[in-house]
Formats: C-alpha cells, structure tokens, sequence
C-alpha cells in the first residue's frame, strides 16, 4: 500500500521481543535498552571516513552509505536499537525546497515561508520522492536481524521554525511573529508540514521501522499554553497518522520540561526527557501510561570512567520504578566524545540492569 493510504497494523517480526521494543510497551525486559541520539555520526572516526568528501544531505540520498553509518554504532557499541541515518530537513527537500545543510551552520532555506503565497512551496511528499529510504532500510532490516531499527522525522513546529527563520535560530523571533500574529496561516503551515511528516514516517515504517521517534528539536523554546493551542494539534495529527501501525512512537524535545505531559498529550507512546528534569519527576509529570526514554547529560561522557558510572546510576535508580525505561542521553552524542566511553556506558547499563 501507498504511504498515503490509512495504515495497517503490523504483524510481529524478529525485533518484536526485542529489548528496546518490550521497554517501549512497558512489558518486563532482560535489561534496560540503550540506545543513542546521534549515535551514528561525527564521534566515529569510521564515520567520517566514509563521509569524507560527501554533503550532508547527498549521504542521506545513498542506501549502501546510509546502511554502513546506521550499523556502524551497532557493531561497535552494542546498543539495543540502530536509528536510521538522516536529517530531518530530507523530506523537505525531497519535495523541491531550496534548501542545504551548510557545515558549521545547519540547515539553511534559500526562500523562507514568510506570506501564504509560500505555503505552495510545500507540497504532499509520496514514497516515490523518498524512495532511496525505502532501499535502505531494506538492506538495514536485512542486516540488523532482531535490533530493532528506529525510524524519525522532525515534527512540524521544528520544521517550521526552519522554514519561517531561514536556517537556526536562538530566539525564532520570525516563527513566533506569525504564530502569534497570523495564527491561521500559521496553523495551515504546520498543518501542511504535519501531512509530510507522516507520510515520511509512513514510508519508514512500511519499508520495516520497527519503532519511530518525532524530534521535535525547538520545542522548548515554548511556553506551554502556546505549545497546546499552536503546536499540539499537528504534533497529535503526525502520531494519530501512524497509530494504526503498531509500533512504538516516541516524541522528543530538548529544554521540555515543563512541556513533558503536552508532549505525551500529543500521542507518543514513549516520551523522551532531556537532562535536566529527573526522571521518577517526570513520571510524575507525564502520568501513567507511557514509557519514558532518556536521559545523561551529553558532557558526562568527558568525565572519568568513575564519574560516568555514577551519574548513570542516578539515572537508572530515578528510573527504578517507571513503567517502562529506555536508557538514552538527554540529547544526541557530542562529535568530540570518545566513542570508547560510549561503548562503555552500554556495557554498564546493560551490567547494572541485568534481571
């Protein structure tokens, strides 16, 4: 069937007693799963050898090369899910936005979605325009056997703040004018970037995700009645899109603490947190019912081995008592960490966690 067609649950593979997939449903594990947000990148030399001379987004195009850099974290770290080697503007670019990922920059629009004449830049996104996704995943699904293999998109507010500001922002001073000032454009915007979204996501788990994750990268930089009424209802669009799959959604934010039970309102099954709330805390704010992922701080992993240790061991007893816990950082890999501290940091979770 068509990405664009209602979905269909699927029916169980070999990741489906994963690890990583039984902690996404709450059901008793062997051993907390980890896995890393930017684990497959720039912290690994065997990365960036095979990147060496190859844009950002033309690697994201290439199935071979994106199959090698999604098993690469796997082979070395051990950890218990691959993520599927992408950015989150390749949808948009899939669909003929002018845009590129600059280095030391991030991604930049040439022509920013600033008037409702824009909005026609933003047309639907088909399997056909993605279709090096689905080959690679193919190969990745042949590969990984039964490691689970998350795929994600960038949900609609961060996509949009993107397209709005141009490239990265600090203060998305032109996002939040039109959220604020045009309110029905800017619902029609996110409403648009919704539909792409989950045709994106559609595509991946078709194709054989076992699991997908919205990042929804900026979202902190909202309050939270802005974050309900302008936001929430296309995050909630994406995930209900999905639903009818079966498989794990996560949604994930960076600075959302005090959007924490918005973010699980929105429909993930699994909610992740970031570093700076505990995670026993947000249970508490998120409620019953869902999964929790996360959550180190990132620059733990630049102290000694002693420190690591520690620190996650006040992760993993915050987390004694959830319902279901899959161990992450609270944001992605930094590119200068030692990938032997990574490698380590499995072992441990998984050594801690044993039952």
């Amino acid at each position: 069937m068509s990405a664009n067609d209602a979905p269909r649950a699927q029916q169980p593979s070999a990741t489906y007693d994963s690890a990583f997939l039984k902690a996404c449903r709450r059901e008793p594990v062997p051993h907390t799963p980890v896995w890393f947000m930017r684990q497959a990148g720039r912290s690994l030399p065997e990365y960036r050898k095979v990147r060496e001379g190859i844009p950002m987004l033309e690697s994201c195009m290439r199935p071979e090369l994106v199959t090698e850099i999604t098993l690469q974290p796997v082979r070395r770290h051990g950890v218990d899910a691959a993520i599927y080697f992408s950015d989150i503007v390749v949808p948009l670019k899939a669909i003929g936005i002018d845009l590129d990922i600059k280095p030391g920059v991030g991604p930049v629009v040439e022509r920013p979605v600033r008037t409702r004449a824009d909005l026609t830049q933003l047309r639907d996104l088909t399997p056909e325009d993605v279709s090096y996704v689905t080959e690679a995943i193919g190969l990745l699904t042949g590969e990984l056997g039964a490691t689970p293999l998350i795929g994600f998109a960038g949900a609609p507010f961060t996509l949009a703040s993107y397209l709005v500001e141009g490239g990265p922002s600090r203060t998305y001073e032109n996002a939040k004018a039109m959220m604020y000032g045009d309110p029905e454009l800017w619902a029609d915007l996110l409403d648009r970037l919704s539909d792409i979204t989950a045709a994106f996501l559609k595509v991946q788990i078709e194709a054989g995700a076992s699991a997908v994750q919205l990042f929804d990268s900026w979202a902190g930089a909202l309050a939270p009645v802005d974050y309900r009424r302008s936001v929430l209802p296309a995050s909630a669009k994406v995930f209900e899109a999905v639903a009818g799959y079966g498989v794990p959604r996560i949604h994930f934010g960076v600075g959302t603490g005090e959007l924490l039970g918005l973010l699980g309102e929105a429909g993930a099954d699994v909610v992740g947190v970031d570093w700076r709330v505990p995670m026993d805390e947000a249970a508490r704010r998120v409620g019953p019912g869902k999964a929790l992922q996360g959550n180190l701080d990132p620059t733990v992993l630049f102290a000694p081995t002693e420190a690591v240790e520690a620190k996650t061991r006040e992760v993993l007893d915050s987390a004694k008592d959830l319902e279901g816990h899959v161990f992450n950082l609270g944001h992605g890999v930094m590119p200068s960490t030692d990938p032997d501290a990574l490698t380590r940091l499995v072992e441990h979770v998984h050594t801690l966690t044993a039952r």
